[in-house]
């Protein structure tokens, strides 16, 4: 049996808030610099069951902001390393894996096989983020989209809010009005996003390969902030214990 490595947290959240925590399930698509920071603060919260969904792997311009991009993980699958990781922090945390590029008709598949709580949608291709919404929405699991934090340089411009309040963020503009179109509510969503503008000298364009035709230049730590935002939104949620 491992040591009580959570006894801190308990001491803070109290014994019945983390046994709620440990029969939480939570999903985290896209394990770049946002979604690995993510998990690891979700995996040391104490949730003892997370999806991680990944088919990319590192190459070596990842090194600057993702958690698990070392000079040893390159060309290493980006959720296998990180459920390596995780395992080490505790053996007792249930991973499942998938190593795809989920394209948009698979997102209700692995949330019906699946079924998490909650899921943090870090990816930034619209046509599966959009997707991944409208089919936890359907469904009724919570969801927390993260919008761009390339192209931005201040933390403390970093929010959380619903998504139909978000702003100067072009991933943010073009997934309201795509969701706005098929008749959804952004109302409904909660989004980590930055208020700062973004840098328009720092984008280039792409091949449009897994559904990305752009990116933005970004440092070592928005994408992190980023996913510490969205993963202290998540547990906050869990812990109201909502249905």
């Amino acid at each position: 049996m491992e040591d009580f490595w959570l006894e801190r947290t308990e001491l803070l959240i109290k014994k019945s808030n983390l046994e709620k925590l440990r029969n939480k399930h939570v999903l985290i698509i896209g394990l770049g610099g946002i979604g690995s920071f993510a998990a690891e603060f979700i995996a040391r919260s104490g949730i003892n069951q997370i999806t991680l969904i990944d088919g990319d792997v590192f190459d070596v311009t990842n090194k600057n902001r993702q958690l698990t991009a070392l000079n040893s993980t390159i060309g290493k699958n980006k959720a296998s390393v990180l459920a390596d990781r995780i395992k080490d922090i505790s053996s007792d945390i249930k991973i499942n894996v998938l190593q795809e590029f989920v394209v948009p008709e698979r997102v209700w598949e692995i949330l019906e096989q699946y079924k998490p709580d909650i899921v943090l949608e870090c990816i930034d291709s619209l046509s599966p983020k959009t997707e991944w919404i409208i089919a936890c929405l359907r469904k009724k699991i919570k969801v927390i989209t993260h919008l761009g934090a390339g192209g931005k340089m201040d933390p403390s411009k970093v929010k959380v809010s619903s998504l139909d309040v978000t702003h100067n963020c072009k991933l943010g503009h073009y997934l309201k009005k795509r969701l706005k179109s098929k008749g959804v509510s952004c109302k409904k969503v909660r989004a980590v996003f930055s208020e700062e503008l973004q840098n328009k000298n720092a984008l280039k364009l792409t091949n449009g390969l897994n559904f990305k035709k752009s990116y933005y230049g970004t440092n070592s730590y928005m994408p992190a902030l980023f996913g510490l935002f969205g993963a202290a939104e998540a547990i906050r949620y869990l812990l109201l214990d909502k249905k």
